[in-house]
């Protein structure tokens, strides 16, 4: 499906700093200045006969791939450990085992029955409970359309990823299309990631997109509209968001500060002094209806 470019802008949307997201590494400056980690990433950098410069890491040389996890630390995991440490919170959230799916070995069987919930719990209390995956890369925890390390797809019956996991329990317990893209809306509120890099941050936000389309499709049999489209892209484009894990700032967002404890040479000169502020990345909580500093999270102000 071609993404319009109504979508394709969205999804490129920085929340924070109201601009695009930023390229963040410097993987890229061979292609001109309009490539370097501090400038934005715009839909003609990419598309066309750009259309081949962001690939998924499965896809870059060994050498890329050996370069950014020196560089930035970049590791992605594989499938059955996202698999394994998903169930571990499924496991905690329903107090039993096994309630997607079994491990065997580096795989697992998908469990076919109907999702059962604790007496206590429903699966609309699921659907809206918060995940986060950290320095989420490509987003593998959240959604597994393919292994990020051997690039094999995974059957959407057979995906193990919290949102995932959050699909198929609506795809079970709604009927209407209308009833359905309610509750598809509220699992990607309150689902979310962060990550440095924008390529790679672009690639997740796109492969949430993907996974609202392919999941339409296996419901309803048919393509969402755009602005079904536009909707989600809008959660996903806050939601999954472009932040420095350690100062909790926009990367290359530093603003003009003016700076009022003037030195007595600044009174003789009747001169104010302005000096670079890194801008605090921001969220959204969509139960509140209102964005937020992530930071306010950290120290506990949102449950």
């Amino acid at each position: 499906m071609n993404m319009s470019v109504k979508v394709f802008n969205v999804l490129l949307k920085d929340r924070t700093t109201k601009k695009n997201i930023c390229w963040a590494t410097d993987h890229y400056i061979a292609f001109g200045d309009a490539y370097y980690p501090q400038e934005p990433i715009t839909k003609d950098l990419i598309t066309g006969k750009n259309s081949h410069i962001i690939s998924p890491r499965v896809a870059k040389t060994l050498e890329d791939q050996t370069k950014r996890t020196k560089e930035k630390a970049e590791v992605f995991t594989p499938s059955w450990v996202c698999n394994e440490q998903n169930n571990l919170i499924d496991e905690a959230w329903f107090c039993r085992k096994d309630v997607f799916n079994k491990t065997v070995g580096q795989t697992w069987i998908t469990n076919k029955e109907n999702i059962v919930f604790p007496s206590n719990k429903n699966w609309r209390k699921y659907v809206d409970a918060r995940r986060l995956e950290i320095s989420c890369g490509e987003a593998p925890y959240l959604v597994s359309r393919y292994d990020t390390v051997t690039g094999k797809e995974i059957p959407l019956e057979d995906r193990i990823g919290l949102l995932d996991r959050k699909f198929r329990v609506v795809n079970e317990n709604t009927v209407s299309e209308e009833d359905w893209f309610e509750w598809v809306k509220r699992a990607y509120e309150s689902t979310y990631g962060y990550e440095y890099q924008g390529d790679s941050l672009l690639l997740a936000r796109e492969n949430l997109l993907y996974t609202f389309i392919e999941n339409m499709e296996y419901k309803f049999s048919h393509k969402p509209s755009e602005e079904q489209l536009l909707t989600i892209a809008k959660i996903i484009s806050w939601n999954l968001w472009q932040m420095d894990g350690i100062t909790l700032n926009a990367p290359y967002s530093e603003r003009e500060r003016v700076n009022t404890q003037l030195s007595i040479f600044d009174f003789l000169d009747n001169e104010e002094i302005s000096e670079k502020e890194p801008i605090p990345c921001k969220i959204y909580d969509w139960r509140a209806n209102t964005s937020i500093e992530f930071k306010s999270i950290m120290n506990g102000g949102v449950k």
